[in-house]
């Protein structure tokens, strides 16, 4: 067993794992958040998807030991004090960008990561971004929307 430490959505964190733990699995099973979902264990579906130091990664592809003091945020670590939705949320709730809700997490984000690095991205541009993140219920018209919802009421909010 190898114990890790790390921050997860500001708090912190310290675990024993075997070596060979994912990190999906470590954020699930000893953390147990469960928003973070397992889709297809190959980095294809982006159903894992959290941001580590602020960057997306697919944390199915990813040993809990390699993530040893990294700052992580979960989709747990978007909903805002209060109990309030945050931007992309709302987003996604206000353009119906779900219907299983499977992929949703990983949608999200990416929209977290995308609105804060590139707040005035194009319909095209939005799509290409997303293209590791699949959907397999509502098409993807609706969460391009729901993006470019977040973008502007991101930019709103820095106002």
């Amino acid at each position: 067993m190898v114990t890790v430490s790390m921050k997860v959505n500001g708090k912190n964190y310290s675990g024993e794992v075997e070596p060979r733990t994912l990190l999906v699995h470590f954020i699930r099973d000893n953390l147990k958040l469960k928003g973070t979902h397992i889709g297809c264990d190959t980095a294809h579906c982006g159903a894992c998807t959290i941001l580590w130091n602020g960057e997306p990664v697919k944390s199915c592809q990813i040993l809990a030991v390699q993530a040893e003091g990294a700052d992580l945020t979960t989709v747990e670590g978007l909903e805002l004090e209060d109990g309030k939705y945050s931007i992309e949320q709302e987003s996604f709730r206000e353009h119906s960008a779900m219907q299983c809700g499977y992929c949703t997490p990983g949608f999200l984000m990416m929209t977290r990561y995308l609105i804060r690095n590139n707040p005035e991205m194009t319909r095209d541009e939005i799509r290409e971004q997303l293209h590791g993140n699949y959907c397999m219920c509502t098409g993807y018209q609706q969460i391009v929307d729901a993006v470019q919802d977040a973008q502007r009421k991101f930019i709103k909010s820095r106002k």
